[in-house]
């Protein structure tokens, strides 16, 4: 079993020693003792929990800037499924890759994951040896039926599941509402009991889908008629929730399920301001994810948390709302707690999963609160270590074969480039 010592460093304001033994911490506090690795951040760092990412489209990363400025209904239709139609499974690990090299970068340790040849996701994850949840993605035709291609895929993933390590997990994914019809949804709530899966989904993030479902089942909203073919519950994620009625967010909070927030794609394309405030008066579990950076167009939880923040504020008028602990439990805690990771608190016997933070970054003085710099002020810049599930997958700032994955990604875009 391997060990890490990481002396010298700022917990809670005190300078201490941290031990991991294997992938869990081991203790807290002491004289430190040996190690296999041994890393002393002499006083300069703070070791706080890293960011989950609640939700995802990962190679969406090859689609950074391709199509911005748009409506949401328009990106997809006319630009974005396209354009996603002509990706290799290879492209899309490529793609994945990138996105998780950026994602260690700013302190993120596992996402959420909803999108096209999921394979090549889980083999980017697998092969990245970092935590993510991937999902078996369903889009129906007109017909009802889920699409041939996606159900090529999701054999595939289904078949890889009885061979997956602790950190890798297997969502049921439907896209949305407007994407996957009823049968398919009630299918997928039963299969979701049967084989002990969660379920990701987009959820109210526009007026227009709140609109036309009103109009389609008999004045329901989509969390309403979610709820009424079983797939609202203590193991759904749900994207976006912009839109929602005091009746939503009570089914929301009643079932136990997660509302996922992405305040900059949300403002991006215009769907709206989630209400941080009501939701947690209602009750309502709250993670933070970044959305993919197509629609972003970066992956940093920095970002998200600090514009978290700052529309809870804007949307309320109350200068107190979107407090800063609480938005930051949402991106760690609440976050690794949606998906059953034992982890999201630096404390002996959970999952080591840890930053190291870099306290001399300018944007880190003054220091009188760790935690409102780490939300309001904090950028990548200020992660130095990240360690997930007991292993150093970036040590001062060095992520092992990182230039290999950004020329690989470069070339695929390249290639893109051409074809289009």
């Amino acid at each position: 079993m391997s060990s890490i010592s990481i002396e010298n460093v700022i917990l809670d304001g005190k300078n201490t020693c941290v031990r991991i033994e294997g992938n869990r911490f081991s203790r807290i506090g002491g004289a430190p003792t040996a190690a296999d690795t041994v890393i002393d951040c002499r006083e300069k760092m703070a070791i706080v929990p890293p960011f989950y990412n609640a939700h995802h489209h990962a190679a969406m990363t090859l689609f950074r800037g391709y199509a911005d400025d748009m409506e949401l209904f328009k990106w997809l239709n006319e630009y974005i499924w396209p354009a996603e139609a002509q990706l290799s499974e290879d492209d899309i690990c490529i793609g994945a890759k990138l996105a998780i090299v950026e994602m260690i970068r700013s302190g993120t340790v596992f996402f959420n994951d909803m999108y096209w040849q999921p394979a090549g996701t889980l083999r980017a994850a697998r092969e990245m040896k970092v935590r993510a949840a991937v999902g078996l993605m369903t889009i129906c035709g007109a017909d009802g039926e889920l699409l041939p291609k996606c159900r090529e895929d999701n054999e595939r993933l289904l078949a890889a599941r009885s061979d997956l390590p602790e950190l890798l997990i297997v969502n049921h994914a439907p896209h949305a509402i407007y994407t996957v019809g009823e049968k398919a949804l009630r299918r997928i709530a039963g299969e979701a009991d049967e084989w002990g899966l969660r379920i990701h989904i987009h959820v109210s993030e526009t007026a227009k889908e709140v609109a036309d479902c009103r109009s389609a089942h008999g004045g329901m909203t989509p969390v309403e008629y979610l709820d009424s073919l079983g797939i609202i519950r203590a193991d759904a994620v749900l994207a976006h929730c912009v839109h929602l009625t005091d009746r939503d967010r009570e089914i929301i909070a009643k079932r136990g399920a997660v509302a996922a927030h992405m305040p900059v794609s949300n403002m991006k394309l215009c769907s709206g301001m989630f209400d941080f405030e009501a939701a947690r008066r209602a009750g309502c579990r709250v993670a933070i994810g970044t959305d993919g950076a197509s629609s972003n167009n970066n992956l940093s939880m920095f970002d998200e948390m600090k514009f978290a923040a700052l529309t809870a504020k804007a949307r309320t008028g109350d200068p107190t709302a979107g407090n800063a602990a609480d938005i930051l439990n949402a991106a760690t805690a609440e976050g690794a707690r949606a998906f059953g990771i034992d982890a999201g608190v630096i404390a002996e016997g959970k999952l080591a999963d840890a930053l190291l933070i870099d306290l001399d970054r300018p944007c880190m003085v003054g220091d009188y609160s760790l935690v409102s710099n780490l939300v309001y002020s904090a950028d990548p810049s200020v992660v130095d270590t990240v360690i997930c599930d007991g292993e150093v997958l970036m040590r001062s700032g060095v992520i092992p074969g990182e230039a290999d994955i950004v020329a690989a990604a470069r070339e695929v875009c390249d290639k893109f480039r051409r074809r289009n």
